[in-house]
């Protein structure tokens, strides 16, 4: 999971590791069902046996399978790591589900005419993201390199830049309400939408629930999502239902959440006569998000699966495939990730090689 940040004395974690689920699973979500007992300690049971004698095999299996890494699906082969995924496309994709074709846009629908490319984070704190980068108009004078980059790399769809503000960011600790977040104030995301408008770029709100529901956090954000140019962000890593704390293992959002969230936005656009709204829903595991199928097409609200690990270029790519290809909804995203993607040596991936994936992302997120 990628390095934690302290907001007011509280420590958190944004991000995910991409990778298959043969080489990431958190530790919480990884105890077997059942022990696999080691031959070394396969034993028989005899009468001359003591229950002393009994007590101690059965410790040793024990302490064994908690020594042996754990892993939840045992009967699947363990495939080996794809390091030059791009030779592979053309077979992968006759493996991977038709992607649906998503219902004719609505006038004044951002996707598929525009690629949104959308700097992330909160300016409470760096280790969050881009968005936090001083001075800001070094930050968003590097926002307008990356949009010329991508219009370069692909000039036949215009680039729309953005702003993905965490709005309500999940932390380590439960507060006053036992929520395990915190909200931004207004005058925040006044701020973050006013460097927006200066680019004439959208503004995102993230939601990182903590152990809140989105039934106590998105009334909070509705006088934002009634304008036109802000849209909605959900983070199912940090989802904790009831139980959990947030870092400690990965969250879960179902479509019945996802569901929630398009009918708010869905209705705000025909009651406020807005422009269809964007749903960005983050995901780098197969359970993070649950019941893809389930998830309501409605045009008033154009949803994007985001690709949200990071690792090197390879791993991204089979994490693009596993969780979000092979899960199609309707649009895709792609998060790059300029510290974490490059510290173990690697290039950042370029609009060249993420143009490369299939289907091509239309919404881009730099952290």
């Amino acid at each position: 999971m990628k390095g934690g940040y302290r907001v007011k004395g509280v420590t958190n974690s944004v991000g995910g590791r991409a990778a298959p689920d043969f080489l990431f699973r958190p530790a919480v979500h990884a105890v077997p069902a059942v022990y696999a007992v080691p031959a070394l300690y396969a034993v028989r049971y005899t009468s001359s046996m003591s229950r002393r004698s009994i007590w101690l095999a059965v410790l040793m299996v024990l302490c064994e399978s908690k020594v042996a890494p754990a892993q939840q699906d045992t009967a699947r082969a363990r495939p080996k790591p794809v390091r030059d995924s791009s030779v592979q496309d053309s077979t992968l994709r006759d493996s991977m589900p038709a992607w649906p074709t998503p219902p004719t846009p609505l006038p004044g629908s951002i996707l598929p005419s525009h690629r949104i490319v959308a700097f992330y984070g909160n300016p409470l704190s760096r280790r969050m993201g881009v968005l936090a980068a001083k001075p800001v108009d070094s930050m968003l004078a590097r926002l307008d390199r990356e949009v010329a980059a991508w219009s370069a790399a692909d000039t036949t769809t215009p680039v729309q830049p953005a702003l993905h503000l965490i709005a309500v960011v999940a932390q380590g600790s439960p507060g006053r309400d036992g929520k395990y977040r915190q909200r931004a104030d207004t005058a925040l995301i006044e701020r973050v939408y006013g460097w927006a408008r200066r680019q004439n770029a959208l503004l995102f709100l993230d939601v990182q629930l903590g152990r809140s529901t989105l039934k106590e956090e998105l009334p909070r954000l509705l006088p934002f999502l009634k304008r036109p140019d802000v849209h909605l962000g959900l983070d199912p890593e940090f989802a904790m239902g009831p139980k959990g704390t947030p870092g400690n293992r990965i969250g879960t959002l179902d479509a019945s959440d996802v569901n929630e969230a398009i009918e708010l936005l869905g209705n705000l656009v025909t009651t406020d006569s807005l422009p269809p709204k964007v749903l960005v829903v983050h995901r780098f595991t197969r359970d993070m998000l649950t019941h893809h199928e389930r998830i309501q097409v409605d045009p008033r609200v154009q949803v994007v699966i985001d690709m949200d690990g990071w690792g090197p270029p390879w791993m991204k790519r089979e994490s693009y495939r596993r969780y979000v290809v092979r899960f199609p909804v309707e649009y895709t995203g792609f998060k790059l990730f300029y510290r974490n993607d490059t510290k173990a040596g690697d290039a950042l991936m370029t609009p060249a090689d993420v143009l490369a994936l299939f289907p091509k992302p239309l919404y881009i997120q730099y952290q």
